[in-house]
């Protein structure tokens, strides 16, 4: 079975990711474009910005599907 680091690293840069990684409180999730990885991190583009996670830290990754299309505003009633 593939490691979650081994699987960011077999993706290609620019692949929708969510990666999960643990931090002192219990687990977070970075959900975004893979930008970077190297030996020990990793880089996803979110929108709050660029989030470096340490693979060592990262419990789980995958590929998702980009985004759904924003709706349209509601207009309001006459």
């Amino acid at each position: 079975m593939q490691t979650p680091a081994a699987l960011l690293a077999s993706l290609p840069l620019a692949t929708r990711v969510v990666v999960r990684r643990r931090i002192d409180t219990g687990f977070t999730d970075s959900l975004g474009e893979l930008v970077a990885i190297d030996a020990t991190t990793c880089t996803v583009r979110t929108r709050r910005g660029d989030d470096v996670v340490l693979l060592a830290d990262v419990t789980a990754a995958r590929p998702v599907p980009p985004p759904p299309p924003r709706r349209a505003p509601r207009r309001p009633m006459a």
